[in-house]
C-alpha cells in the first residue's frame, strides 16, 4: 500500500487530502502544518510520497522538499493554488517530481499519488505546456550549467534543448530525421549524465543552462 504524509498549513485542506486518500485506499502515515514538521515525519515514517503545500510560514515547502531529498527517496508533489509560478520552478530544482494545483480533482491525486510512488512522470502535457508559458514570459538569466553537462555530446545537448523547448520524443526523432529507439537512447543517456528525475525537471535544466532562447 502506497504510504503518504501530507503537508499543509490550513488543517481543513489537510482533512481533505486524507478523506479523499483514504477512501482510495491509500494509507497516509502522518500530518505536517510546516516544512519543518514535514522533514521530521519523513525521517519517522518513511513515506512514499509526500504532498507538499509550497507557501506556509517558517519552513516553506521549497526548502522542506530541498531537505526531504537530502535524506529520503519520497517522492514529492508540489501543492499549490498559484498554477505554475517560480515557487513551483523552484521546487522542482529542489526534488519535486511534479506538482498539482489544490482544486484537483479527487480521482487526479489519486492517480498522480500512485504514478508517483510507481516511480512515473506525474506532470501531464498539459502542465508542461503551462511550464513553458512561465519562462516564456520569464526574463533571461545568466546560465547555470548543471554537474555533467560539460559531459553531453553535441547530439545530447540538442535533444535536451528539444525537451526544454516541450518537444515530445515523436517530435524530437521527426525534427531530428532518426529513429525513435535512437531518441530514446539519447534522452536516457542525457537524464543519467545530469541525474535526472523526469522530463519536469529536465525542462528545468535545459532553461537553466541556456539552451533554450528565451521570448
Amino acid at each position: 500500500m502506497t504510504r503518504v504524509l501530507v503537508v499543509d498549513d490550513q488543517e481543513m485542506v489537510r482533512q481533505g487530502l486524507r478523506l479523499i486518500l483514504e477512501l482510495a485506499g491509500v494509507d497516509v502515515v502522518a500530518e505536517a502544518a510546516d516544512g519543518a514538521e514535514a522533514v521530521a515525519a519523513v525521517v519517522e515514517h518513511g513515506p512514499d510520497v509526500v504532498l507538499m503545500d509550497l507557501r506556509m510560514p517558517g519552513v516553506d515547502g521549497v526548502e522542506a522538499t530541498r531537505r526531504i531529498r537530502a535524506v529520503s527517496e519520497a517522492r514529492v508533489i508540489a501543492l499549490t493554488t498559484f498554477d505554475v509560478d517560480q515557487h513551483v520552478v523552484d521546487a522542482l530544482r529542489a526534488g519535486a517530481v511534479g506538482f498539482l494545483l489544490k482544486d484537483v480533482t479527487a480521482d487526479a491525486l489519486v492517480e498522480a499519488v500512485r504514478r508517483a510512488a510507481a516511480g512515473e512522470p506525474v506532470l501531464a502535457p498539459a502542465v508542461l505546456a503551462r511550464m513553458m508559458d512561465h519562462f516564456a514570459t520569464r526574463p533571461p538569466v545568466p546560465a547555470r550549467k548543471p554537474p555533467g553537462f560539460d559531459d553531453l555530446s553535441e547530439r545530447e545537448r540538442e535533444v535536451l534543448a528539444m525537451i526544454g523547448a516541450g518537444r515530445s520524443n515523436t517530435e524530437i526523432a521527426e525534427e531530428l530525421v532518426i529513429s525513435m529507439a535512437t531518441v530514446k537512447t539519447h534522452v536516457r543517456h542525457v537524464f543519467a549524465k545530469l541525474a535526472l528525475r523526469d522530463r519536469a525537471h529536465a525542462v528545468v535544466v535545459a532553461r537553466d543552462a541556456g539552451l533554450v532562447p528565451g521570448p
